[in-house]
């Protein structure tokens, strides 16, 4: 886990790095196929529903801070959602992206992830991990729980499916 600046920006950049090279061995006329476990107990999910789910929450995170800068109360996790729907909320994510193409998708996550780096590029150690930001969690942490991390497990989740073709 990361506890620094430059920590977080390494676990993203190699996670991410990392995950597109996986993505990149689709099959895209397979993306919308739902061939892995979903978020949701008991559901199934295609390859784009799960950078659907990856760009949800990495706009999330930037969604979080413009809040925060705005001066407007924070809705985490999300806006109508609640720690204990998380599911629901990935079912929302996959929802909201169901139209775009696999390479719509594509551009749209790492779009999203280079605005997460430099959105994280912007804030000193202190300010990521000198102090609780969400509850007990520093910013740093919540980054990381909701980028760097889905995308090591996502990147599990797409490799052990690309082992059965």
């Amino acid at each position: 886990m990361p506890v620094s600046k430059a920590d977080l920006l390494l676990a993203i950049e190699t996670t991410f790095s990392s995950l597109n090279t996986d993505l990149d061995r689709v099959p895209p006329e397979l993306a919308r196929e739902p061939v892995l476990a979903g978020h949701a107990k008991n559901t199934t999910m295609s390859p784009a529903d799960l950078v659907a789910y990856l760009i949800g929450w990495n706009e999330q995170v930037l969604l979080w801070h413009e809040r925060r800068s705005a001066s407007l109360p924070d809705e985490f996790p999300a806006a109508g959602a609640a720690w204990n729907e998380l599911g629901a909320l990935a079912q929302r994510y996959y929802s909201e992206h169901r139209d775009e193409s696999w390479s719509e998708l594509r551009s749209r996550l790492a779009r999203a992830n280079q605005a997460v780096v430099a959105l994280v590029d912007g804030y000193s150690d202190d300010e990521l991990y000198g102090r609780a930001w969400y509850g007990t969690y520093t910013m740093g942490r919540m980054i990381s729980l909701n980028t760097s991390s889905p995308y090591l497990n996502a990147r599990g989740r797409i490799r052990a499916w690309l082992r059965t073709l």
